[in-house]
């Protein structure tokens, strides 16, 4: 008898934990609205671990998220939708009919070709328009991205970053004139303007936005860390020390980067 493949091990546990009379009674409660959130937080955490360059931790989470996968492919088979086989040969289908230049002889080798399906593709779902497709659920400042990204190809653009930072220096005078006025729904208004407009100026970069805010989250994280590790060898917490003082120690692990 041959050994059961990895994936169909994991794909039977996967139904023992859903047995309505022998599973696991929380995983029989869950439903596609319940375990999004997981899929969401276990592929942050495959990032984490790339960024950590742990490779134990990267194949531990790379297997989470496949369960994942696995989860949610079983709650569609129960629905009579599909399975984690359909899941699978849907995505190898989509794979070699986005890249004609690698599985198809002769084909021209034009990297075009990968938006030019996508775009059939979003046709035959009946989503139309430029910006067809790019999930509402996304981070914001990726989907900011995304959506500049979809409207540049189609001309909807500015010519350089210096006219990014005009736009900036637009926004900016905005929000300075709504400040004044206090009116909060017209603040938020124009402080979303300007992240809108930082995420255009990352892409004009050349940069992805999410990841240059995740950099300066972490250097805030290092040097607010130095703060209070600074002022704890003198049996003090930063809500006793000056504003000053914090800056100073800000500076001072500024300096030492």
């Amino acid at each position: 008898m041959s050994k059961e493949p990895p994936i169909q091990a994991l794909i039977n546990v996967m139904a023992a934990l859903r047995d309505p009379e022998t599973g696991c009674p929380w995983d029989r409660e869950q439903n596609f609205a319940t375990i999004a959130p997981y899929t969401v937080e276990e592929a942050y955490e495959v990032q984490a671990a790339i960024a950590a360059n742990d490779s134990g931790a990267l194949k531990e989470e790379l297997g989470d998220l496949l369960f994942q996968v696995v989860y949610h492919s079983r709650l569609a088979e129960e629905h009579g939708w599909f399975g984690f086989d359909d899941v699978t040969q849907t995505i190898t289908a989509k794979m070699i009919r986005r890249h004609p230049h690698v599985f198809t002889t002769n084909a021209v080798k034009d990297a075009s070709a990968w938006e030019e399906h996508k775009a059939s593709e979003r046709a035959a779902r009946h989503e139309t328009g430029t910006l067809a497709g790019i999930a509402a659920t996304l981070p914001a400042l990726i989907r900011a991205q995304k959506l500049t990204t979809r409207a540049a190809r189609v001309g909807f653009d500015w010519p350089d970053a210096e006219t990014v930072l005009d736009k900036l220096a637009e926004e900016t005078a905005e929000l300075r004139a709504e400040l004044a006025g206090g009116n909060q729904a017209r603040i938020r208004d124009e402080l979303g303007d300007m992240l809108f407009v930082l995420a255009n100026l990352a892409r004009k970069l050349g940069l992805n936005a999410e990841s240059c805010l995740a950099g300066a989250n972490e250097k805030f994280t290092r040097r607010f860390g130095h703060i209070e590790s600074s002022l704890a060898d003198d049996g003090r917490l930063p809500a006793e020390a000056s504003l000053a003082e914090m800056d100073a120690l800000w500076n001072e692990a500024k300096a030492a980067e």
